[in-house]
């Protein structure tokens, strides 16, 4: 093996390493982007969550004015999504297609 030869193998290499050396620096960026962009969600989630929760306080407040159990209406609100949820589950798993294909709760 003659020394051009090994020299543009190590040339080939060195090219190797600097492409691979700036993919990690471009994923090391996203990476950086993406943990900020979490951060930013975190901080609108909890701000989200915490005026939920005073309008919450708010609507319940204003019912009770009005001679409204506010937690009862909450509480049937929270069944009729339960028996809705029951349902569509129900109805998903007695669903056959008619090709023998799995339903969506058998994938």
């Amino acid at each position: 093996m003659g020394l051009g030869s090994t020299a543009k193998k190590v040339q080939t290499i060195s090219d190797m390493a600097e492409k691979m050396y700036k993919q990690v620096q471009q994923i090391q960026q996203r990476i950086i982007n993406l943990e900020e962009e979490v951060d930013d969600t975190h901080a609108t989630t909890e701000e989200l969550d915490r005026q939920l929760t005073e309008q919450r306080e708010l609507l319940l407040a204003i019912a009770e004015e009005q001679g409204i159990d506010g937690e009862a209406v909450l509480a049937d609100v929270a069944i009729d999504d339960a028996e809705a949820d029951s349902e569509t589950d129900t109805e998903q798993a007695a669903s056959v297609s008619t090709d023998g294909s799995a339903t969506t709760t058998e994938q």
